[in-house]
């Protein structure tokens, strides 16, 4: 459970550097960035699957491009619903939909690393191994 809070805060963070960074993209204020990405979320996992299988044709033509117009329609959609999140238009919508992936992917990829516990080490553990040889098909 804490990790999908956790997940909905990045994205809340994702949506508001969007807006920060896309002129044609606003929100006013932390709550409607955390309704916006509660549903982009619920519509990534519901909708956006749909939507690749049916416009999978285009998306194999266009090399994948059409995920970024699929992106920038629910992005538009989640900003027809929630108030005090809008979207200007169809270009803002295709940029704010990239910083959005970027932020949240880059900020997953640091909250996992953090999660990660490293490796056990023992003492007398060393970093360098040396070897030797000994024989024609031996190392020690």
């Amino acid at each position: 459970m804490a990790y999908l809070v956790l997940r909905w805060i990045v994205l809340s963070v994702a949506v508001l550097v969007a807006a920060y960074v896309v002129p044609g993209i606003s929100v006013s204020g932390f709550f409607s960035a955390l309704s916006a990405a509660a549903l982009l979320g619920v519509l990534n996992a519901v909708l956006r699957p749909l939507l690749v299988l049916l416009t999978l044709p285009i998306t194999v033509l266009s090399f994948g491009l059409f995920l970024l117009v699929i992106n920038a329609v629910l992005l538009s959609l989640v900003s027809g619903v929630i108030r005090g999140f809008d979207v200007a238009g169809f270009w803002p919508a295709v940029f704010g939909s990239v910083i959005i992936s970027a932020v949240n992917w880059a900020l997953n990829a640091l909250l996992t690393r953090a999660a990660q516990k490293p490796p056990a080490r023992h003492a007398g553990d060393d970093d360098v191994i040396d070897l030797e040889p000994k024989g024609r098909d031996r190392w020690e």
